[in-house]
């Protein structure tokens, strides 16, 4: 759950070999009028009481917002949202209007900066932001406004109770001046998370390729689906500025699969709607080289992040992490004259990096959809890749070719020669 003030942004990001859950928060607040933060909001009682529904009744309150001080101060609303579970919300999850009483004709709106839900209202003659976008509250005076709440028909099912809170995007509230409530969602659920986490499951030499393999396993929690598909994109980077080549392959439909990269981002295959607990674990296997482009020289330590999103409507990451392993460059080139022994084509397995996140293990099942493959078992490379390049058998043949040419024109010689000195 967000974890908001009116002044910063606090994001938790992942950390190595694991994908730690995203936390973030509203946008940076713009100083207050005079610097001063001494408005207090206050929020009357729910009518009608009582949970809500998807697409049921609204609830309404009156909103208060009184300047104790001797010099009027402006008040910028900002209703925020911090709802329970693992789906962000979509703007129309949450009705929200809102109708002066003792205030200027208003008008208002939901925004989802940072993919939070975000509501303000603001002076019906003016707009949102600027020189009018604002409420001035006089001296020692107050406004009221009427809030209208409920949730919309698709409310995330996996989503359950939220906060709403009533601050300021000048910072014109004062500290622990920020009223709120917190709305019950019916029916009432056991709220989980997306759990996600890399897990190393070895590296070794396939054919001429050095490779490393990996495990990127999902897993949700508590009640409920996630109401769209969920996306996953990658992106790697290592040390120093020179070429790295990368390749990188993900196991899905029976087979290894080369991702392409658009603005340096490898988009995985999507995990499809309705991703929920009784899914247990999803792995989708990876494996990553160098390829023979590669302009680095010696063995490099890679840095792999993955953002999870909903793959529509927003968008904003739910998880985002990163995992660290080895890679070396692609094999040199044996010289043609000397023999060479065959590379094994199994990979050498190292010590799996464990997630640091708790995991529960669940039935094992298998099953291959049109997208990943779901499984708790480690998955191996399966068949390997012809192999291109400065390391290709290719240059063998080729050698065999020119030997068997030069012995044929040298028995020819020696034919014409013997026929020559036998006449």
């Amino acid at each position: 759950m967000s974890v908001r003030t009116a002044a910063a942004i606090a994001v938790v990001a992942g950390v190595v070999t694991t994908l730690l859950p995203f936390s973030a928060t509203a946008a940076s607040a713009a100083p207050a009028t005079d610097d001063h933060a001494v408005l207090r909001t206050e929020m009357g009682a729910p009518v009608p009481s009582g949970p809500l529904t998807r697409g049921g009744a609204t609830e309404s309150f009156d909103l208060t917002v009184k300047n104790p001080t001797g010099k009027a101060v402006t008040y910028n609303p900002w209703m925020l949202v911090d709802p329970t579970g693992p789906s962000r919300l979509q703007k129309v999850d949450v009705v929200f209007e809102v109708e002066a009483v003792d205030a200027p004709a208003t008008k208002s709106s939901v925004g989802q900066q940072d993919g939070e839900w975000q509501g303000t209202f603001f002076p019906a003659a003016g707009g949102p932001g600027g020189e009018k976008g604002g409420f001035d509250i006089p001296a020692n005076g107050k406004m009221t406004w009427k809030v209208t709440i409920g949730l919309g028909a698709n409310y995330p099912t996996n989503d359950g109770d939220f906060s709403f809170s009533a601050s300021s995007y000048n910072n014109s509230v004062a500290p622990g001046g920020a009223d709120s409530h917190t709305f019950k969602v019916d029916p009432q659920i056991k709220t989980g998370e997306l759990k996600t986490w890399f897990k190393q499951v070895g590296s070794g030499k396939d054919g001429q390729e050095q490779r490393a393999y990996l495990d990127l396993n999902y897993q949700a929690t508590g009640d409920g689906t996630f109401g769209t598909a969920l996306a996953t994109s990658l992106s790697l980077s290592h040390p120093g500025e020179q070429e790295a080549d990368f390749r990188v392959q993900a196991l899905f439909d029976g087979r290894w699969q080369d991702l392409k990269a658009e603005d340096s981002r490898y988009e995985l295959p999507q995990i499809p709607k309705g991703f929920g607990a009784a899914d247990g674990v999803r792995t989708l296997p990876l494996r990553v080289s160098l390829g023979n482009r590669t302009k680095l020289t010696k063995k490099t330590t890679i840095t792999m992040e993955a953002e999870v999103r909903h793959a529509s409507g927003n968008s904003y990451a739910l998880k985002t992490g990163s995992v660290q392993f080895p890679l070396v460059p692609f094999a040199e080139t044996v010289p043609t004259d000397t023999p060479s022994t065959t590379p094994s084509t199994a990979p050498s397995t190292v010590p799996p990096v464990q997630p640091a996140v708790a995991t529960s293990t669940g039935n094992t099942h298998v099953t291959t959809t049109g997208t990943a493959t779901t499984t708790t078992t480690t998955a191996t490379a399966t068949g390997s890749l012809a192999t291109t390049g400065a390391g290709s058998s290719t240059g063998l043949y080729a050698g065999l070719a020119a030997v068997l040419v030069v012995v044929g024109s040298a028995a020819a010689w020696l034919g014409r020669r013997r026929r020559g000195l036998s006449a």
